[in-house]
């Protein structure tokens, strides 16, 4: 995250391993961020909210009232936001999305076997959470390469969104995404689809129904919840079958490892290597002392290989059990997008595996252990 979060060398899980080792809470510079690099460290700060606040915004108090986010804001009006929209991620309705996601996930798996290369991103990582999340905002499917590209945009740049200037161009993506979606409220205030976000303009609350500017933070919510989760968990699966080859054919053989296999490639390869957070008093974690103001970087990556949790940590084990990863979060902002992203990810591994003999990366791609996954990812396939 630009200047907030440091950034981690070519080898981001060797890092992990010496802060694990020798500063668990480190501080890299003076009046800097505190990185939380232990598992059980990681997890006081995601359990406790209020020692450790998510509204950890530069905004001005008014601008957040105006447009409040879920992701970056405490009770109570954090609990009011999730209830609102909790339901759409429930696991039943979840669940009631598989054919949907199935169909979509079978069209893309078979256009993508007809090129020797691709790029996995492009053909398959990227629209299929997004052809989910479009379906539940109602956004038709020609916008949704435009839907994609103002998420990427958004996304790659949130540190300078909540904590300095934004650049012009990602102002320009928030201001088309923005008047895309008011334009689409003012159509449903209209004419009601039943859709997500038909729903939560009929909503009404005890303040009365959600203003354009709530329904605005819902909408770039969702991006986030249930598209950028699933992209980078997509990603994550073909590089443990790109690092390990072996795993693509045990799950090939074997479809039932699949739920332990997304499980522990979430775990070896987490979709988000860090969150954030700021202290709202004095605080001590392990040997180190924070003062009230401070951000924290809770590292998930460095949480879900701490040796401490995980037997063989820096190993993959296909059929780990238990595995307490924390790669969805913890608390009251644990992701409200897993139940999705879990299964996004079994279906696309299903149907990969299924029809391909192998998949490979070819050539120079992101490292792994930074904040979110690659933008592309050429990989070389060979069909069943």
């Amino acid at each position: 995250m630009s200047d907030v979060i440091p950034e981690m060398p070519e080898d981001a899980y060797a890092n992990y391993e010496t802060l694990r080792r020798e500063r668990p809470v480190s501080q890299e510079m003076e009046g800097g961020p505190f990185m939380v690099a232990l598992h059980a460290d990681v997890m006081k700060v995601l359990r406790d909210q209020k020692t450790f606040s998510s509204d950890v915004s530069l905004r001005s108090e008014e601008e957040k009232k105006i447009r409040p986010s879920m992701l970056f804001s405490d009770p109570p009006v954090h609990n009011r936001l999730r209830k609102l929209v909790s339901y759409a991620f429930k696991p039943g309705f979840v669940e009631n999305q598989r054919k949907l996601i199935e169909g979509r996930c079978e069209e893309l798996v078979e256009a993508m076997c007809q090129h020797r290369q691709t790029d996995l991103v492009e053909a398959l990582a990227a629209p299929l959470p997004v052809t989910v999340i479009a379906y539940m905002l109602g956004v038709v499917e020609g916008d949704m390469r435009q839907f994609k590209a103002w998420s990427d945009k958004i996304f790659s740049n949130i540190a300078d969104i909540l904590f300095a200037q934004a650049s012009e161009e990602v102002q320009q993506a928030s201001a088309e995404m923005d008047a895309y979606f008011l334009t689409r409220i003012a159509q449903l205030r209209e004419h009601p689809e039943d859709n997500l976000l038909g729903r939560l303009v009929e909503t009404e609350t005890e303040d009365g129904k959600l203003t354009d500017q709530e329904l605005l933070s819902f909408c770039g919510l969702l991006l986030i919840a249930g598209n950028e989760t699933t992209t980078g968990l997509i990603t994550g699966v073909v590089r443990m079958w790109n690092e390990m080859p072996e795993t693509f054919a045990q799950v090939k053989a074997n479809p039932a490892l699949i739920p332990t296999f997304i499980e522990e490639t979430l775990r070896f390869h987490s979709p988000f290597s860090a969150t954030i957070r700021r202290t709202t008093c004095d605080t001590r974690i392990g040997e180190t002392d924070i003062p009230a103001g401070s951000l924290v970087i809770p590292l998930i990556a460095s949480a879900n290989r701490d040796e401490a949790v995980f037997e063989r940590a820096d190993q993959f084990v296909i059929d780990r059990h238990p595995n307490p990863h924390v790669a969805f979060g913890f608390g009251i902002h644990n992701c409200l997008g897993a139940h999705l992203a879990r299964l996004e990810g079994e279906i696309a591994v299903a149907s990969l595996t299924r029809h391909l003999k192998s998949i490979r990366i070819v050539g120079d791609v992101a490292p792994a252990g930074q904040l979110g996954g690659p933008s592309e990812m050429l990989v070389e396939l060979e069909k069943a």
